[in-house]
């Protein structure tokens, strides 16, 4: 198949980045460009008896070629071209050629087999028209991600060799001037190499398998721009506040300039920012590189009395100021670009328990988060990047961690718009911590990719760290190289040596990667004083698994393999040897075995609730002792058993709704290992005069105890209550059913099963590191589990439902209203908003048309006996559809039937 090529030409002013897809750092520039996406065509070396003079010759035949549209892995083009199918389901992954290597082994630090058609490079080529306005200009060719190494012609010229453009997290412009047909057709041909084991490139560390071509291609956006002698790149706004009133803010502008020319250039840098003007001379050697700075010593305006403040979402509004920067040369503007930054000022502190402590605009805040994954294949969309940051502003968390998965522009500039805190950093478990076998390249390259991230984030305001180290701290020579670095770019953020307990020549990290990575029992979060219990700064730990939804399981795996669990199962469950042992035995002790994967999947959903909720509470309850939390994951690189908030097809489960439950800005809470009930409030505002109340039911819903109080809470903080006294009498499995109320109105609601059985940890048997590299625990084993077992006796109940759908364009919502009418207690009341009535239902009752991804306000929530509630979802259709979406419900007592939905 041949497509025709297709140009998109940014035009002179940006004035919403939001909306552009895969955005790069040079679409702030006001200068002409053109993305070069459509029209490309992919082929290995050995399947081509051309060079590079000729392959990148207009009219070069490409028929036998694979269509690609990029950004795209050479592997990624293939599966979307049906050469293998889909990689997701069972173990198809496999049965592409050269994914020889064991299964639990980390691909990337391997060679490929000899006989891996990606062993080979691979050919990329398109051909493309330039507008004549180009003519007379500096055109710049761009590349924003190759991975690993490439020769580049264009026209029949090389502009660069593999010698040079290396390195996965590189950003490359190249004067192309000379090569360039303004007005005409050009062709550019890039020959890939794949990455090898000594490389600075991706690793999917132990959440994903590898793919055989090891993420191999062009793998983010390819542009060409136009720009006058002088080309003007990474405008940053920097902020200092005079703290703690931060009643005036400090701002310094900095930026690059490039003389592409052989000869001085000069020219003036003019500036604007709202109704602020500012503006300098400048004059550029042959070739050279200046920076730029407007500094507030210099340009009184630059110091903003009573600035409008960025904050992270929950404590305050997300302001954003323009910026206009342009660089003039005889009057005419060379080049300019257009960005929106954020006044704010993050620090960190380390405490005298060695624990680091953010602080926003001088406001301590507890980081809760989760680690970040890309797609397996390196695929992404502005729609999926939109979707999973709906997904963590609506779980309640304020950050997500990026280990050595930076996305592009348009995802920095939505958490900038949503509030979302950015914890970027570079990877561990691959080239990227073997400091002992670096070679000089290893190192240009690992310098020269900081300089090009640093530069293109540190304009983001919701950047607010960076990691030059991950599960270990490199050597004092590299950790002496980054800092300058760091230094050299003005960088304004914490940078942090390790995300573990790691000590360097500048100090402790003051966070740690003491795990677990296993499912504990609820309550070692509340008693572990070693490892990952709450207390300090935890970058990443995790309950362990989270089984998905049975509709997502009969999607990622085969019908004869979907029950029992088998290998097919534990090969989606990691990249390593990961087993789902450890949360199927608790599961079966706790709630009973499964005997259909119907049935295991519920089970998974309420344990799932209950361990990552106690996880997140825990460390809510604690702080300032608890400093940070990051959930390991938030996303999955494919369909996986574990490590999840939502899964890949972007399906909110148990996992979801217990973190968003437990992150609740306003939350009332109970706590697992002193039965105390607490109030936390993440607000930066007081709350006087609030109601707690508690009731605890046996199972048949006895009430055998309530009792209610009026607190008021500081901002902030966290406020014990009052403690459950010890109840005679209770039936195995009871419930606490907890409200927080003001004005009449409830801010927070909870609910717990729990068992007269006491959970005990054998703490004697937890898992730790052999090597003694690590001070960690993946596991802490339970020694005597609790009995939820009685939950299984629950009389069936049915509920009555009724919705309303309401249609604003593409944006739709659903509100339901439930209602109990039983005696009798409707336990993970499950809500789904389906595509329409008549969607196509399978044998078990499973709807497979469920709309995604979909915001609830609250789901596998409890249904006590009269309890009416109504639930909100909301969720994007097509701005066309006529069809009324349907709602369906279920749970764990709850018969299945289909709401009437009215409009």
């Amino acid at each position: 198949m041949v497509r025709r090529s297709s140009l998109v030409v940014i035009g002179l002013l940006i004035s919403s980045l939001a909306g552009l897809a895969a955005a790069s750092p040079s679409e702030l520039d006001g200068s002409p460009q053109v993305l070069l996406r459509e029209n490309w065509f992919i082929q290995p070396s050995a399947d081509v008896h051309a060079d590079g003079v000729a392959i990148s010759t207009v009219g070069f035949p490409t028929h036998d070629w694979y269509p690609a549209t990029l950004p795209s892995t050479v592997l990624s083009a293939l599966v979307e071209d049906k050469v293998y199918p889909d990689p997701y389901t069972g173990m198809n992954l496999r049965g592409v050629p050269g994914t020889t290597y064991p299964i639990f082994e980390d691909f990337s630090n391997i060679p490929m087999p000899p006989a891996s058609p990606f062993r080979q490079s691979w050919w990329y080529r398109t051909e493309f028209k330039l507008p004549p306005e180009f003519n007379g200009k500096t055109v710049w060719l761009g590349f924003d991600g190759i991975n690993y190494r490439a020769n580049v012609w264009m026209n029949g010229v090389q502009i660069a060799s593999a010698e040079k453009l290396a390195g996965t997290w590189r950003l490359f412009q190249f004067d192309v001037t000379a090569a360039a047909k303004p007005g005409q057709t050009n062709s550019l041909a890039v020959e890939i190499f794949p990455p090898q084991p000594h490389d600075l490139a991706i690793t999917l560390v132990d959440w994903a398998p590898m793919p055989a071509d090891k993420e191999m291609g062009i793998w983010r956006d390819v542009h060409i721009s136009a720009t006058g002698p002088i080309a003007l790149r990474y405008p940053a706004v920097l902020t200092k506040l005079n703290l703690p009133s931060a009643d005036r803010a400090m701002l310094t502008i900095r930026a690059e300039l490039i003389n592409a020319a052989d000869h001085p250039v000069e020219g003036v840098v003019k500036g604007r920012i709202e109704n602020l003007a500012f503006e300098q001379a400048v004059r550029l050697g042959p070739k050279e590189t200046q920076v730029v700075h407007f500094t507030p010593e210099k340009f009184s305006q630059l110091n903003i009395a009573s600035p409008r403040l960025w904050w992270p979402v929950q404590v305050g509004k997300q302001e954003l100021y323009p910026l206009d920067l342009s660089v003039e040369v005889k009057g005419q503007v060379s080049d300019s670009a257009q960005i929106r930054f954020g006044v704010r000022q993050v620090t960190s502190n380390i405490d005298e328990k060695g624990h680091r402590i953010f602080q926003i605009n001088g406001k301590n805040i507890l980081i809760r988060g989760a680690g970040y994954s890309f797609d397996l294949l390196l695929r992404s969309s502005p729609e999926r990047q939109q979707a999973e940051l709906n997904y963590v502003r609506d779980l309640n968390l304020n950050t997500v961690r990026l280990e050595g998965k930076l996305e592009n522009e348009h995802f920095f500039d939505l958490a900038d718009q949503m509030g979302i805190l950015v914890m970027p950093g570079w990877c561990c478990c691959d080239q990227w911590e073997n400091w002992p076998a670096w070679d000089k390249e290893n190192e240009t390259i690992a310098g020269a990719s900081l300089r090009d991230q640093i530069r293109r984030l540190e304009r983001h305001p919701s950047v607010i760290s960076w990691m030059y180290g991950s599960d270990f701290a490199p050597p004092v020579r590299i950790e002496k190289m980054y800092l300058e670095i760091l230094q050299e770019l003005d960088w304004p953020n914490p940078s942090i040596s390790s995300a573990a307990g790691r000590t360097t020549t500048v100090g402790p990290s003051g966070v740690k990667m003491t795990g677990p990575y296993e499912y504990v029992a609820p309550s070692f979060w509340y008693l572990d004083t070693r490892h990952g219990g709450a207390f300090g700064f935890n970058t990443e730990t995790s309950p362990g698994p989270a089984i998905p939804p049975v509709a997502s399981l009969r999607r990622m795996l085969p019908p004869d393999h979907l029950w029992p669990i088998d290998s097919m199962w534990e090969y989606h469950a990691g990249g390593m040897s990961h087993t789902l042992n450890v949360f199927t035995e608790a599961l079966n002790e706790r709630y009973g075995p499964a005997k259909s994967v119907e049935e295991y999947s519920l089970k998974a959903q309420l344990q799932a609730y209950e361990a990552h909720r106690a996880m997140m509470e825990a460390y809510g309850r604690n702080k300032y002792t608890s400093t940070g939390i990051i959930q390991w994951m938030l996303n999955n690189a494919w369909p996986s058993m574990i490590w999840h908030m939502y899964d890949w097809y972007l399906r909110p489960a148990g996992s979801y709704f217990g973190v968003k439950k437990a992150c609740e800005p306003l939350h009332v809470q109970y706590s697992y290992d002193d039965r105390s009930i607490v109030v936390v409030n993440s607000y930066y505002q007081p709350f006087a005069n609030l109601k707690v109340t508690a009731k605890v039911y046996n199972l048949d819903m006895t009430e055998k105890f309530s009792k209610e109080a009026e607190v008021s809470v500081g901002p902030d903080s966290s406020t014990r209550v009052f403690t459950l006294p010890a109840i005679e009498g209770l039936s195995t499995t009871y419930f606490v059913s907890l409200k927080l109320e003001t004005g009449g109105q409830i801010k927070s609601r909870n609910f717990y099963w729990l068992s007269t059985r006491e959970e005990t940890i054998d703490w004697s048997k937890q898992e730790e590191d052999p090597t003694g590299e690590y001070d960690i625990s993946t596991w802490s084993p339970t020694k005597t589990f609790a009995d939820y077992t009685a939950l299984n006796t629950l009389p069936r109940v049915n509920l009555d439902v009724s919705a309303k759908y309401k249609k604003d364009g593409q944006e739709s919502s659903t509100t339901v209203t439930v209602h109990n009418p039983t005696s009798t207690l409707a336990l993970a009341v499950h809500l789904t908003v389906n595509k329409s009535s008549s969607g196509r239902v399978s044998r078990e009752g499973e709807a497979d048309n469920e709309i995604l991804p979909v915001l609830w306000q609250d789901n596998y929530f409890a249904l006590l006996p009269g309890e009416t509630r109504e639930v909100t979802a909301t969720y994007r259709v097509g701005e066309k559809s006529k069809t009324i979406p349907s709602v369906e419900i279920d749970g764990w007592n709850v018969n299945r039937k289909t709401a009437d939905v009215q409009q």
